[in-house]
Protein backbone atom coordinates (compact mmCIF):
# COMPACT_ATOMS: atom_id res chain seq x y z
CA UNK A 1 0.00 0.00 0.00
CA UNK A 2 1.48 3.14 -1.10
CA UNK A 3 2.91 5.32 2.11
CA UNK A 4 0.61 8.45 2.45
CA UNK A 5 1.38 12.39 2.44
CA UNK A 6 1.31 14.10 5.45
CA UNK A 7 -2.12 16.16 4.49
CA UNK A 8 -3.19 12.71 4.06
CA UNK A 9 -3.03 11.17 6.99
CA UNK A 10 -4.36 14.13 8.58
CA UNK A 11 -7.47 13.98 6.96
CA UNK A 12 -7.83 10.37 7.27
CA UNK A 13 -7.04 10.77 10.70
CA UNK A 14 -10.01 13.87 10.71
CA UNK A 15 -12.82 11.47 9.26
CA UNK A 16 -11.87 8.91 11.70
CA UNK A 17 -12.33 11.15 14.41
CA UNK A 18 -15.76 13.04 13.44
CA UNK A 19 -16.70 9.61 12.87
CA UNK A 20 -16.02 8.46 15.93
CA UNK A 21 -17.72 11.82 17.77
CA UNK A 22 -20.84 12.29 14.81
CA UNK A 23 -22.10 8.70 14.48
CA UNK A 24 -21.74 9.84 10.89
CA UNK A 25 -19.24 11.15 8.29
CA UNK A 26 -17.84 15.02 7.51
CA UNK A 27 -18.39 16.69 4.28
CA UNK A 28 -15.71 17.93 1.72
CA UNK A 29 -16.22 21.46 3.69
CA UNK A 30 -16.03 19.71 7.14
CA UNK A 31 -12.62 18.58 5.69
CA UNK A 32 -11.37 22.07 4.64
CA UNK A 33 -11.85 23.63 7.69
CA UNK A 34 -11.32 20.72 9.81
CA UNK A 35 -7.68 20.52 8.78
CA UNK A 36 -7.58 24.30 7.14
CA UNK A 37 -7.12 23.22 3.80
CA UNK A 38 -7.52 25.90 1.28
CA UNK A 39 -9.52 24.46 -1.17
CA UNK A 40 -12.39 22.33 -1.27
CA UNK A 41 -10.88 20.60 -4.36
CA UNK A 42 -7.62 19.71 -2.69
CA UNK A 43 -9.76 17.81 -0.29
CA UNK A 44 -11.19 16.17 -3.15
CA UNK A 45 -7.84 15.09 -4.80
CA UNK A 46 -6.55 13.45 -1.25
CA UNK A 47 -9.79 11.61 -0.94
CA UNK A 48 -9.44 10.32 -4.20
CA UNK A 49 -5.84 9.17 -3.31
CA UNK A 50 -6.77 7.81 0.13
CA UNK A 51 -9.99 5.64 -1.87
CA UNK A 52 -7.22 4.52 -4.50
CA UNK A 53 -4.85 3.52 -2.36
CA UNK A 54 -7.66 1.93 -0.09
CA UNK A 55 -8.13 3.60 3.28
CA UNK A 56 -11.66 5.09 2.03
CA UNK A 57 -14.89 4.00 0.23
CA UNK A 58 -16.00 7.32 -1.53
CA UNK A 59 -19.69 8.09 -3.23
CA UNK A 60 -19.10 11.78 -5.05
CA UNK A 61 -22.58 11.85 -5.30
CA UNK A 62 -23.27 11.60 -2.17
CA UNK A 63 -23.05 14.66 0.25
CA UNK A 64 -21.57 12.39 3.22
CA UNK A 65 -20.86 10.02 1.23
CA UNK A 66 -17.75 8.58 3.23
CA UNK A 67 -17.01 5.24 4.70
CA UNK A 68 -13.81 4.16 6.52
CA UNK A 69 -12.51 1.00 3.97
CA UNK A 70 -10.44 -0.38 6.83
CA UNK A 71 -11.71 0.31 10.00
CA UNK A 72 -9.09 -1.47 12.18
CA UNK A 73 -6.32 0.25 10.27
CA UNK A 74 -2.95 1.46 11.67
CA UNK A 75 -4.47 4.75 13.01
CA UNK A 76 -6.38 2.58 15.77
CA UNK A 77 -9.40 4.08 15.25
CA UNK A 78 -12.59 1.45 16.17
CA UNK A 79 -15.64 1.10 13.28
CA UNK A 80 -18.99 2.89 13.35
CA UNK A 81 -21.97 1.56 13.06
CA UNK A 82 -22.15 2.37 9.36
CA UNK A 83 -18.66 1.82 8.28
CA UNK A 84 -18.24 -1.42 6.53
CA UNK A 85 -14.94 -2.87 5.90
CA UNK A 86 -15.64 -6.09 4.19
CA UNK A 87 -17.52 -4.08 1.13
CA UNK A 88 -15.62 -4.95 -2.42
CA UNK A 89 -18.71 -4.53 -4.62
CA UNK A 90 -21.34 -1.77 -4.31
CA UNK A 91 -24.71 -3.58 -2.55
CA UNK A 92 -27.43 -1.99 -2.34
CA UNK A 93 -30.38 -1.71 0.49
CA UNK A 94 -33.85 -0.64 -0.12
CA UNK A 95 -35.16 2.18 2.30
CA UNK A 96 -39.18 3.26 2.29
CA UNK A 97 -39.71 7.09 1.02
CA UNK A 98 -42.00 8.45 3.29
CA UNK A 99 -42.72 11.98 2.09
CA UNK A 100 -41.56 15.05 1.71
CA UNK A 101 -39.53 17.55 4.84
CA UNK A 102 -39.15 21.37 5.15
CA UNK A 103 -42.01 23.16 6.93
CA UNK A 104 -45.05 20.98 6.08
CA UNK A 105 -47.12 18.62 7.19
CA UNK A 106 -45.55 15.60 9.03
CA UNK A 107 -44.86 12.76 7.28
CA UNK A 108 -46.40 9.00 8.17
CA UNK A 109 -44.02 6.87 10.96
CA UNK A 110 -43.74 4.04 10.22
CA UNK A 111 -44.57 2.14 14.22
CA UNK A 112 -41.78 -0.18 15.51
CA UNK A 113 -43.67 -3.79 14.37
CA UNK A 114 -44.43 -2.30 10.83
CA UNK A 115 -40.93 -1.91 9.27
CA UNK A 116 -40.82 -4.68 7.44
CA UNK A 117 -44.94 -4.57 6.13
CA UNK A 118 -44.10 -0.99 3.69
CA UNK A 119 -44.95 -2.50 0.76
CA UNK A 120 -47.37 0.57 -0.29
CA UNK A 121 -44.21 3.04 0.15
CA UNK A 122 -42.04 4.16 -2.78
CA UNK A 123 -38.34 2.42 -1.93
CA UNK A 124 -34.99 3.67 -2.52
CA UNK A 125 -32.27 1.95 -3.26
CA UNK A 126 -28.97 2.95 -1.89
CA UNK A 127 -25.30 1.53 -1.36
CA UNK A 128 -25.10 -0.38 2.01
CA UNK A 129 -21.84 1.43 2.72
CA UNK A 130 -24.08 4.54 3.16
CA UNK A 131 -27.14 2.22 4.93
CA UNK A 132 -25.97 -0.53 6.99
CA UNK A 133 -28.27 -3.25 7.02
CA UNK A 134 -31.39 -0.08 6.49
CA UNK A 135 -33.02 -1.38 9.91
CA UNK A 136 -34.93 1.79 11.30
CA UNK A 137 -33.98 4.01 8.29
CA UNK A 138 -36.17 6.07 5.61
CA UNK A 139 -35.54 8.72 2.74
CA UNK A 140 -37.53 11.80 2.59
CA UNK A 141 -37.29 13.91 -0.15
CA UNK A 142 -35.87 18.12 0.77
CA UNK A 143 -38.15 21.25 -0.02
CA UNK A 144 -36.13 24.39 0.02
CA UNK A 145 -33.02 25.89 0.66
CA UNK A 146 -32.91 26.60 4.33
CA UNK A 147 -29.83 23.69 5.18
CA UNK A 148 -27.73 24.54 1.71
CA UNK A 149 -24.44 25.61 3.74
CA UNK A 150 -24.96 21.52 5.05
CA UNK A 151 -24.82 20.68 1.81
CA UNK A 152 -28.67 19.94 0.97
CA UNK A 153 -30.30 21.59 -1.60
CA UNK A 154 -34.10 21.46 -2.89
CA UNK A 155 -34.87 18.03 -4.51
CA UNK A 156 -32.12 15.99 -2.29
CA UNK A 157 -32.85 12.98 -0.68
CA UNK A 158 -31.63 12.60 3.31
CA UNK A 159 -31.71 9.06 4.65
CA UNK A 160 -32.83 9.39 8.31
CA UNK A 161 -32.48 7.38 11.59
CA UNK A 162 -35.93 6.68 13.19
CA UNK A 163 -34.73 8.24 16.96
CA UNK A 164 -36.59 10.70 19.18
CA UNK A 165 -33.33 12.01 20.83
CA UNK A 166 -30.00 13.92 19.55
CA UNK A 167 -27.10 15.49 20.13
CA UNK A 168 -27.00 19.33 20.16
CA UNK A 169 -25.89 20.55 16.72
CA UNK A 170 -27.01 16.94 14.78
CA UNK A 171 -29.60 17.61 11.87
CA UNK A 172 -32.34 16.39 12.96
CA UNK A 173 -36.54 15.82 11.40
CA UNK A 174 -38.67 17.53 14.49
CA UNK A 175 -42.61 18.17 14.41
CA UNK A 176 -43.52 21.40 15.98
CA UNK A 177 -46.53 20.54 17.56
CA UNK A 178 -48.17 23.57 18.00
CA UNK A 179 -49.18 23.54 14.26
CA UNK A 180 -48.33 19.82 13.70
CA UNK A 181 -45.77 20.83 11.22
CA UNK A 182 -42.11 19.18 10.25
CA UNK A 183 -39.00 20.48 9.81
CA UNK A 184 -35.33 19.81 8.74
CA UNK A 185 -32.27 21.86 11.17
CA UNK A 186 -29.43 21.61 13.44
CA UNK A 187 -31.23 20.86 16.74
CA UNK A 188 -30.26 22.53 20.21
CA UNK A 189 -31.60 22.15 23.51
CA UNK A 190 -31.07 24.79 25.14
CA UNK A 191 -33.12 23.64 29.10
CA UNK A 192 -36.66 25.01 29.09
CA UNK A 193 -36.23 26.51 25.23
CA UNK A 194 -35.15 24.78 21.96
CA UNK A 195 -33.38 26.06 18.67
CA UNK A 196 -34.00 25.05 15.31
CA UNK A 197 -31.10 26.43 13.20
CA UNK A 198 -31.07 26.57 9.19
CA UNK A 199 -27.66 26.51 7.46
CA UNK A 200 -28.68 29.27 5.47
CA UNK A 201 -27.49 32.88 6.20
CA UNK A 202 -30.39 34.37 4.81
CA UNK A 203 -32.85 32.57 7.52
CA UNK A 204 -33.09 33.14 11.07
CA UNK A 205 -33.59 30.38 13.75
CA UNK A 206 -36.34 29.11 15.55
CA UNK A 207 -36.86 29.43 19.20
CA UNK A 208 -39.52 26.89 20.68
CA UNK A 209 -40.35 26.36 24.54
CA UNK A 210 -39.07 22.45 24.49
CA UNK A 211 -42.36 20.92 25.32
CA UNK A 212 -43.37 21.99 21.96
CA UNK A 213 -40.47 19.77 19.55
CA UNK A 214 -41.17 16.45 19.19
CA UNK A 215 -37.60 14.44 17.55
CA UNK A 216 -38.46 12.42 14.85
CA UNK A 217 -34.86 10.98 13.63
CA UNK A 218 -31.90 12.16 12.64
CA UNK A 219 -30.02 12.60 9.36
CA UNK A 220 -27.28 10.18 8.66
CA UNK A 221 -26.67 10.44 5.01
CA UNK A 222 -27.80 12.62 1.93
CA UNK A 223 -28.45 11.59 -1.49
CA UNK A 224 -28.38 13.99 -4.67
CA UNK A 225 -29.35 12.25 -8.29
CA UNK A 226 -26.83 14.08 -10.56
CA UNK A 227 -28.74 14.66 -13.97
Amino acid sequence: MKKLSEKQELILSFIQDFIYENDYPPTIRDIQNGCNISSTSVVSYNLDRLKENGHLNRHSEVSRGLSLANPKDSLGWISSEYSHSETTEIETVAVPLLGTIAAGAPFPMPENDTWSDLSGSELIDLPQAITGTGDGLYALKVRGESMIDALISDGDLVIMEQSNSVRNGQMAAVRIKSDNTTTLKHFYSEGRRTRLEPANPQMKAMTFESNEIEVLSRVVAVWRYMG
